[in-house]
């Protein structure tokens, strides 16, 4: 190699390290940029339910900026001391928090037995599992009335929490089971050389590995509970709804009254945050699974 090659080379080197730096200083600013923009809605939300809806009518919330003294408590002292509205709040758990667990417990079973047990018809009936990803929820919601309404349990939290659980299976059944499918064999088999059985070898070895995955499907299945309304309109106990219908009451009873709409939605979310900042680390290792296989 001449001395010629040795000057080129490192003048590309040179210029590959200057490229590699500002690309990663240009790419914090952007992902900075972007992170700031999709904040930007919860931001003015919350600085909106901070203000008097006077002030509201009259210009944005990003007039708080320059007359912080427009920021008063009151509208959560309201919100705080309406009791449909904090009602609803305990039906949203009661409601989300046994179909996050069903669809869990149930999803990672059904996984495993389709990873790692033999049955008749065991890909036939993963290909019913995968077809069902396509059915939409609108077109089960007038049979599935109907067949509540005969059994009894229509406009119950029950009847929720059912359909909640079935809608939500497909899904943590395809997830949990793609995932499960990735342990090695050898570690399964020898489990079962020590003597494991199928339930303690899914308690002690499966779910401990299955960790992120099972985070992951919980929070996209409590959010996802969480946050709705159609089925929660349709389903759930006109008298004491989940907060989503509630919050759509409000908007009924007294117009565009942001005064009880912005810090309902607003409490309406801090659960739901508080749950997903909760399993952060567990989510992120569960998307990022298998991701550099």
């Amino acid at each position: 190699m001449t001395s010629a090659d040795t000057v080129v080379q490192a003048k590309q080197s040179l210029v590959a390290r200057i490229a590699a730096r500002a690309g990663g200083g240009v790419m914090r600013v952007v992902l900075l940029l972007i992170g700031l923009l999709w904040l930007m809605p919860t931001a003015g939300l919350l600085l909106s339910s901070l203000r008097d809806p006077a002030e509201v009518d009259l210009s944005g919330w990003w007039k708080v900026f320059t007359d912080p003294g427009q920021l008063t408590f009151s509208g959560y002292d309201e919100i705080l001391g309406n009791q449909q509205i904090t009602d609803s709040l305990w039906t949203t758990l009661a409601i989300t928090v046994p179909a996050t667990l069903l669809v869990v417990v149930i999803g990672a079973l059904a996984g495993y037995a389709f990873a790692w047990m033999d049955f008749p018809g065991r890909d036939w009936w993963f290909l019913i599992v995968v077809g069902l990803l396509v059915v939409p929820v609108q077109v089960a919601l007038i049979p599935v009335a109907k067949l509540f309404g005969e059994i009894g349990i229509f406009q119950t939290t029950t009847g929720v929490v059912l359909f909640h659980t079935a809608f939500g299976l497909p899904f943590a059944i395809f997830l949990l089971r793609n995932f499960f499918a990735e342990i090695p064999r050898e570690l399964l088999e020898a489990a079962r050389l020590d003597g494991a059985g199928e339930l303690r070898l899914f308690l002690r070895v499966v779910m401990p590995l299955g960790g992120p995955a099972i985070a992951s499907l919980g929070i996209f299945q409590f959010l996802w509970v969480w946050n709705d309304m159609l089925v929660a309109l349709i389903f759930a106990d006109s008298g004491n709804p989940p907060i989503t219908v509630a919050l759509q009451q409000q908007v009924r009873q007294f117009g565009n009254n942001i005064d009880i709409l912005g810090p309902g939605a607003f409490v309406s979310m801090l659960i739901p945050l508080a749950v997903f900042f909760a399993f952060q680390r567990q989510f992120v290792a569960g998307v990022m699974a298998g991701a550099v296989k």
